[in-house]
């Protein structure tokens, strides 16, 4: 069996952080295309919403250098996790557990991290203990 997935999209929002007992862990939506000419011949576009989730040491590095529109890959696996909501109703929701983000483009550093620097971009078979910073 295998349960695998890889996204090449935009983030949707900046990345939201929390510290749990097991290390920091970071959520962001994700935003790929789907483009096609539809009988008409006129181009349309779906846009799909993914929830990411990151933890560790990979999940401070998305905290410090991601942003909202930021170009990533991300390559991990499907998690659906039921929780309640504030109304005591059992929900669900599907999540793509990182286990790999990598950086494809390049963006000024924020003001809180202006003295940070940003690497055009991330090689990509490295472990994160061999990031440049």
């Amino acid at each position: 069996m295998l349960n695998k997935i890889t996204l090449i999209g935009r983030l949707g929002r900046d990345p939201e952080t929390r510290m749990t007992p097991a290390g920091a862990v970071v959520n962001f939506s994700l935003a790929t295309d789907d483009t096609w000419l539809d009988s008409q011949g006129q181009k349309q576009t779906r846009t799909e919403w993914h929830r990411v989730v990151v933890w560790g040491k990979q999940a401070e590095l998305c905290a410090k250098y991601l942003a909202k529109g930021r170009l990533v890959f991300v390559e991990g696996s499907l998690q659906t996790r039921k929780y309640q909501d504030n109304q005591g109703q059992e929900r669900s929701v599907t999540e793509v557990k990182a286990q790999r983000v990598l950086f494809l483009d390049r963006a000024a550093p924020s003001p809180q991290n202006a003295s940070a620097s940003v690497p055009e971009r991330f090689p990509t078979d490295v472990s994160e203990d061999e990031f440049p910073f």
